[in-house]
């Protein structure tokens, strides 16, 4: 869920390459784009000392995907970057540029996060040119892919859940949630203080909830990054919804105590400490199975901060400053990224290990803290924590 947008013209669709029955037939291309990826390797692969020698992963180097994975997603919006007479995207050589050139050109600016006027030079093409082709990708993945993040249907939150129990303790746990800044820069009529921080950056928020394989479930981006986080989740959808008892409103456990424990989810002390999202216990002094629970609990809410690392690792454009983003725009760059990360996931890709960013998804930003305890959270937390305290204590004896 985004803040509401100002409405839009209606997007002319014959542009992107939808036909009708008035529509006068193509003209036949020049010559079409083949042999891309190998003009592209031979120009870039002595770009730099980390691009592997092997082609399959030199490819992923710079694409983020295997070759089969790329081959998906160019299925995926091939109907609409199908180039043809007079819109056709024509190259420095004067051929037609291929769906799979379109694709890399696309992948390499979200994956880089270099200038068009780079990217544009890695391909030999210009700079009008990729933020053409890059735009015409995300419109059509926000609509192709979007089914690569939704909420978890009945069985597959079994599974989840499962997973969560078996490797954390933590039974009827749904999943982890963190929030990340995007930081941009704006023009000076743009730069209100709501789009400024606690950092005195500009910056809009992304908030995304995970599974325990790191896919994201849920995300809520378009906000102000000078929101606080507990703010942000109180503005989503998401919140609504389980407010309401439209989500985390599936089956509950017994504990070992006998206790009844509802579905929620994770997250660290910037959040509310309600019946659904359980935060870590704080302070001095705390008894054994508090400290236990926050150890297992620490354990879930990492999986978020991963994710939200990874995700700003292989799509650098969302870790690099933005230099005067369309701020309606940004929120399907991001939305767009996301559903590329959990496409990998879904695919099986393996990611190169240095891609994830080494430091924290949001550097140089404080640790927030949401005083808020809401009573049926609190004993919520005191019943996990009771039975995380049962079950390990039944499995030393």
């Amino acid at each position: 869920m985004a803040p509401p947008k100002k409405s839009k013209k209606t997007k002319r669709k014959a542009k992107f390459g939808d036909k009708s029955s008035t529509d006068p037939k193509p003209a036949e291309p020049k010559a079409l784009e083949i042999d891309w990826w190998y003009s592209f390797w031979q120009k870039n692969c002595n770009s730099g000392p980390a691009v592997p020698t092997d082609e399959d992963e030199a490819f992923k180097y710079f694409f983020r995907v295997s070759k089969k994975t790329f081959e998906y997603i160019c299925s995926l919006v091939r109907q609409d970057l199908v180039s043809r007479p007079p819109s056709g995207l024509i190259n420095i050589e004067g051929r037609l540029l291929s769906v799979e050139k379109q694709v890399a050109i696309a992948l390499r600016r979200l994956a880089s996060g270099e200038s068009q006027v780079s990217v544009g030079a890695a391909f030999g093409v210009g700079q009008s040119t990729v933020s053409q082709v890059t735009w015409r990708f995300i419109e059509s993945m926000e609509e192709r892919a979007r089914h690569h993040i939704k909420w978890p249907d009945p069985d597959r939150m079994e599974q989840i859940k499962n997973q969560f129990e078996t490797t954390y303790g933590l039974p009827n746990c749904c999943g982890a949630i963190d929030a990340t800044h995007i930081i941009m820069t704006l023009p000076a009529v743009e730069s209100s203080d709501d789009w400024c921080d606690h950092e005195r950056n500009y910056s809009m928020f992304l908030q995304g909830i995970v599974d325990h394989e790191m896919r994201f479930i849920d995300i809520v981006t378009g906000w102000p990054g000078g929101m606080t986080v507990s703010r942000l989740l109180k503005c989503s959808g998401f919140f609504k919804h389980c407010e309401s008892g439209k989500r985390l409103n599936g089956p509950v456990r017994m504990s070992a105590e006998k206790t009844e424990i509802r579905e929620f989810i994770v997250g660290d002390a910037a959040y509310p400490l309600l019946s659904w999202l359980m935060t870590p216990y704080d302070g001095k002094g705390i008894s054994a199975s508090m400290a236990a629970f926050n150890a297992k609990h620490n354990e879930v809410r990492l999986l978020a901060g991963r994710a939200l690392s990874q995700l700003k690792g292989v799509w650098r454009i969302l870790h690099k400053v933005m230099w005067r983003p369309d701020k309606h725009k940004l929120p399907s760059i991001i939305l767009v990224c996301c559903l590329l990360h959990n496409i990998i996931i879904d695919n099986g890709d393996e990611l190169h290990a240095n891609v994830a960013l080494s430091d924290h998804h949001d550097a140089g930003y404080k640790e927030q803290s949401c005083q808020q305890v809401d009573p049926d959270g609190k004993a919520m937390r005191e019943t996990l924590a009771g039975h995380l305290h049962c079950y390990e204590a039944s499995h030393l004896s």
